[in-house]
């Protein structure tokens, strides 16, 4: 049932932003559920941390790829369908992930089931589906949308953790799976309405012009584009480093699994205020600049890390982390949509995001094999420091060309303009 413009912002569309909200936070589920049952499945089939931390990075290859073909079928058939696709795909991951007595079952269903056919179907598509609700109050419904994977990581690890410590981790992945199914299934079905077909209006009030051309930034649109996509890489593999390894981190030093998933609850619980805080600077600087203050900060907290092996400092670093890197992977589609025309802008930033998602799958893997090759996650944090640094050269180097252009003060006059 196509919707009429007047839904637009009407409030059944606040109302099914509220159920997307609830489904990302779901479906978020698969990318942090490894993260809490990595030392635990680590034990339980005998193998390294490195080995351990593979299907961590082919869930998020699946997260990545899914994302296009989830998209593809909610262009064509409306939201609901990827969605309830997803329900199934995290039904029967879990349940048989849990049931796998090696590796590479375990692997498979992440990848695939958890990965490629769950989890991405609660992320692109629903934040496309948003855009098509909203229009004066797009930049805020995005946002309250996009939050919803930080949310998962803020409220499953301490949850999962419960139950791991009660039934242990392979009864926690069915509950799991069984939850997914029952509570998603009837959620999708709110999503029905397909959105109103006319074109919504330009664009909301404080947005920066396009700086669209056919030389963005004084360089060629691939180039600019491929660089983009690595520093999107090696952002999200400094970020990652702690993402994926901080309850295995909290476990080697005494403190158990329960405090580093709490850590990681606090982290990206913090990470939720970031996005919102960072949705509002971006209005007022731009992109490139959000984002290198972004990947600023993150290096900042991650040299942090290096000194703190202490229960209560761990605790005020990884809230500082999850504070400073919130707002990172948006600015890369904010970045897109100034600079990139917008007949190219979805393609254009579905290549980016995967560019980051592919980063956290291999900073995943990455931070593990330097675990193992040194015994430690001094070296691993380092190595996650030096990919940082490499996100600060480009995205350093993007805002000097930005601002020897004189493309800030465009964005500025918009800004004041948009106020009057």
């Amino acid at each position: 049932m196509q919707a009429s413009r007047d839904a637009i912002e009407s409030p059944y569309a606040w109302a099914r932003l509220a159920m997307s909200l609830l489904l990302m936070t779901i479906g978020g589920s698969g990318m942090y559920a490894i993260t809490v049952i990595l030392p635990h499945m680590q034990r339980d089939f005998g193998i390294a941390r490195g080995d351990a931390s593979l299907p961590y990075t082919l869930t998020m290859i699946g997260f990545g790829v899914g994302g296009i073909v989830m998209g593809r079928l909610a262009d064509r058939f409306g939201v609901m369908v990827p969605v309830m696709i997803g329900a199934v795909g995290l039904g029967v991951g879990y349940v048989f992930a849990g049931m796998a007595s090696g590796l590479v079952l375990f692997g498979l269903m992440q990848g695939l089931f958890i990965g490629l056919l769950g989890t991405s179907a609660t992320f692109a598509p629903l934040v496309a589906d948003t855009t098509r609700w909203f229009d004066k109050r797009r930049g805020i419904a995005l946002a309250i949308c996009m939050s919803g994977n930080y949310t998962a990581g803020a409220v499953w690890p301490p949850v999962m953790q419960y139950f791991i410590d009660s039934v242990g981790w392979r009864q926690t992945y069915v509950g799991m799976g069984i939850f997914c199914v029952a509570s998603m299934v009837p959620l999708a079905l709110f999503l029905r309405r397909r959105p109103p077909a006319q074109e919504l209006a330009a664009p909301a009030a404080g947005a920066a012009p396009s700086t669209a051309s056919d030389r963005p930034l004084g360089m060629s649109p691939n180039v600019l584009l491929g660089l983009l996509c690595v520093a999107g890489v090696s952002c999200c593999v400094a970020m990652s480093m702690p993402q994926v390894h901080i309850v295995a981190y909290c476990g080697d030093l005494g403190f158990g699994a329960a405090r580093g998933a709490e850590m990681l609850s606090l982290m990206l619980g913090m990470g939720v205020v970031s996005r919102l805080v960072s949705g509002w600077i971006s209005d007022r600087i731009g992109g490139l600049r959000t984002l290198l203050l972004g990947s600023l900060l993150q290096g900042i907290a991650l040299l942090m890390f290096l000194p703190s092996d202490g229960l209560v400092s761990l605790y005020v670093v990884s809230g500082m982390f999850g504070l400073f890197q919130g707002g990172i992977v948006p600015a890369y589609a904010l970045i897109v949509r100034e600079y990139f025309p917008p007949q190219q802008a979805g393609a254009r930033t579905g290549t980016v995001l995967m560019a980051t998602l592919l980063g956290m799958a291999l900073g995943g893997w990455m931070s593990g094999a330097v675990f193992d090759l040194t015994g430690s996650y001094y070296a691993a944090f380092l190595n996650g420091i030096a990919w940082n640094m490499l996100n600060l050269a480009i995205v350093g180097s993007l805002v000097w060309r930005a601002h020897s252009l004189g493309l800030f003060a465009r964005f500025a006059t918009a800004g004041r303009q948009a106020a009057a």
